[in-house]
């Protein structure tokens, strides 16, 4: 039997896992799997079947991809209801980076930008 990878995590470099962790939870809607550490130095968050990681790291080691090419996000998530989540993320007060839009390519995307700057993107596919 051939082996299969059964999930992923992207891992963000953060000024503050504590910061980070909750604004995910209380502005994205995500739940605190655990922090790591005294004081936290990593976190895990999760949402649905989706996770992320972050670890501290010194503020000038942390660079978030839009600064190196443009208009790249550091996490791109897959969703099945953008409208509904672009709406929820409004609702709750989440630093959104770029509005909802339906893409030249067939796919309705928006952006929130985190508190260290990263963009962190949801797009669902057009049928």
């Amino acid at each position: 039997m051939k082996a299969k990878l059964t999930g992923t995590a992207a891992i963000l470099l953060v000024k503050n896992v504590i910061i980070s962790a909750e604004y995910y939870r209380d502005m994205l809607g995500f739940t605190i799997v655990n922090y790591y550490g005294h004081p936290p130095g990593f976190a895990i968050v999760q949402r649905d079947d989706n996770y992320l990681m972050f670890s501290s790291a010194p503020p000038e080691k942390i660079t978030p991809n839009w600064k190196i090419a443009e208009k790249t996000s550091n996490v791109y998530f897959w969703v099945n209801d953008a409208e509904t989540l672009y709406k929820e993320f409004v609702d709750s007060g989440a630093n959104i980076d770029y509005s909802l839009y339906t893409t030249p390519y067939g796919i309705k995307e928006f952006g929130i930008n985190d508190p260290d700057e990263y963009d962190i993107s949801f797009g669902e596919i057009i049928k």
